[in-house]
């Protein structure tokens, strides 16, 4: 039996999208009651027992006894397998927030961020092609935490697994562009979204801008013309389902 109060929320994706400025303007929220850490990873954790899943120590992660909404974001969830069926068998009736980017800029951002860490080594250009087969000899297979540079970018595929788990009155997609073009119209949306009263507009902000570094690879048109042509009939599928269609950086 769940113990109550059960998580309300969640920001399930995407990865170098904005996720660390959304979080930190929902952590001003007055009625929101976030977790301690941004990233939990509980619902991609492969080590837990999903047959009997110990979401007390998820909660831990919380305040006790927050009489507020709760909430957690870890982009991860949106790509992970099984990650979102388990969200459901948590809580039903979960609001999820998915934040997009274009995804080829995506890739380039995160690409920079694993090379800047260390664990990449390899050029982006290799990467995006022949690197893929990296994620063929992962654990789940066809997966990778670090090197699924293009595969998280499949955003229409992700979008069809969340519409056919929650209803279309329990997900949010908003755009990366949007959030920092016009930071208060889209936390405006949210709070009517997790039906929140109104707010005082919010300080805009930047998180993880990238380490000032210099990288082997540059971002070149053959790269991009290459993965617009990977992504074109999943963005097709994206524009299908929620009407947003990435066309540039």
């Amino acid at each position: 039996m769940l113990e109550a109060p059960l998580v309300n929320f969640l920001v399930v994706g995407v990865q170098k999208a904005g996720t660390t400025a959304l979080y930190d303007y929902l952590s001003e929220e007055p009625g929101v009651s976030l977790s301690r850490e941004k990233e939990t990873h509980f619902f991609d954790d492969e080590s837990l027992d999903w047959s009997r899943p110990d979401y007390a120590r998820y909660h831990r992660g919380f305040e006790a006894g927050a009489p507020r909404l709760r909430g957690e974001a870890t982009p991860i969830y949106s790509y992970w397998p099984n990650s979102l069926e388990r969200i459901r068998a948590y809580n039903p009736a979960m609001r999820l927030i998915l934040l997009l980017r274009d995804p080829v800029a995506r890739a380039w951002s995160h690409w920079r961020m694993e090379f800047a860490r260390g664990v990449e080594r390899a050029p982006f250009g290799w990467c995006i092609r022949e690197g893929r087969q990296r994620l063929f000899e992962a654990e789940p297979w066809g997966h990778h935490r670090e090197f699924s540079y293009v595969e998280r970018g499949f955003y229409g595929e992700q979008a069809e697994r969340l519409y056919g788990l929650f209803s279309l009155t329990q997900v949010l997609i908003l755009t990366s562009e949007d959030l920092r073009a016009d930071p208060a119209a889209a936390l405006a949306r949210i709070r009517r979204f997790l039906d929140l009263p109104p707010g005082a507009p919010p300080r805009p902000r930047e998180a993880h801008l990238g380490a000032d570094i210099d990288f082997p690879s540059q971002l070149t048109a053959e790269d991009e013309a290459f993965l617009r042509g990977v992504y074109r009939r999943d963005q097709a599928r994206l524009r299908d389902l929620t009407g947003i269609s990435f066309t540039g950086p």
